[in-house]
């Protein structure tokens, strides 16, 4: 027999005693038994634990590498250098029907609106936010707080199509990483509590002033200001996948968003709020407008 075949064949007799449950004949009780299933029970359940976290750990590197459109990171956390900039503007910027999200696992549509956010002046790195949210017809109103966890710059500054930003003086460019809480209105029908972590860019203009990092928004997966968490039902006390995000919802399905060069929703998920997305990128643009009696109409938030 060849050494190879050996020392499979060793393999498997040190797999076969790893894993294997004793029997009652093999016992001196029915303790002994219970506490050797326990056992292995334990050495599985700690490589399923394994296996979740790299798998959850390679989730997240995939999605920041295409959230930051391959830039890389510099691994010092700068959070030091920047918390003394007041961030609250990214985070008001973006058209509201340009804010894409998806609550539970079948992708239905939810809309958030960050009405209010202003900078604790007790401490620097949290924010504190008044907004809305909208699942089919019902609106809740919630409170909460965004706390930056780390502040970093990028390797290589990006410049935009033919380097179009290259002489406009940017001193720095990079991402904040923060965690949320939006409580909502425990008084309002089907509320919860929203939590997890923001992905959002940024850059330092010549005036030292900070801007939402839209330099390469002509990018076709371009997309900023990624919540990515769960909302959690005050009910029932069930979580329910929350993501949402300006331009791309991230961290959905990989058939929902079919859209190459824009947002466009598969015909699998319209019935569950998206159907108004598509018929938008169906008609040439401008072709849909406002009539004149609508045009004082409020918005869904306010």
């Amino acid at each position: 027999m060849s050494k190879k075949c050996n020392f499979r064949k060793q393999e498997r007799k040190w797999l076969s005693r790893q894993t294997r449950v004793p029997t009652p004949a093999t016992c001196d009780n029915r303790n002994r038994c219970a506490q050797a299933v326990m056992k292995n029970m334990n050495k599985i359940f700690l490589i399923l634990f394994f296996l979740t976290n790299v798998s959850f750990a390679q989730s997240n590197e995939k999605f920041l590498s295409d959230f930051l459109l391959e830039d890389k990171l510099e691994t010092k956390n700068s959070i030091d250098q920047f918390k003394k900039f007041d961030f609250s503007k990214l985070w008001l910027q973006t058209d509201n029907d340009l804010i894409y999200g998806i609550i539970g696992e079948e992708h239905q549509r939810i809309r958030i609106k960050l009405i209010s956010i202003k900078k604790n002046p007790q401490n620097p790195i949290e924010y504190l936010v008044y907004g809305k949210s909208m699942v089919k017809e019902t609106i809740c109103e919630f409170n909460g707080t965004i706390k930056i966890k780390e502040i970093k710059e990028v390797v290589d500054q990006h410049f935009g199509i033919d380097s179009s930003f290259a002489n406009k003086g940017i001193r720095s460019q990079g991402i904040i990483i923060a965690d949320y809480e939006f409580k909502e209105n425990k008084e309002q029908e089907h509320s919860g509590l929203f939590k997890g972590q923001l992905y959002s860019k940024w850059y330092l203009n010549k005036k030292n002033n900070v801007r939402y990092d839209d330099i390469q928004s002509i990018s076709d997966s371009y997309s900023n200001n990624a919540f990515i968490g769960v909302w959690k039902s005050y009910k029932t006390g069930k979580e329910k996948i929350c993501n949402w995000a300006d331009y791309r919802v991230p961290k959905a399905n990989q058939d929902f968003d079919i859209g190459a060069g824009e947002f466009s929703v598969s015909e699998k998920y319209l019935d569950r709020g998206w159907l108004d997305i598509t018929l938008k990128n169906q008609v040439p643009n401008q072709a849909i407008k406002k009539s004149k009696g609508a045009k004082n109409s409020k918005e869904w938030w306010q």
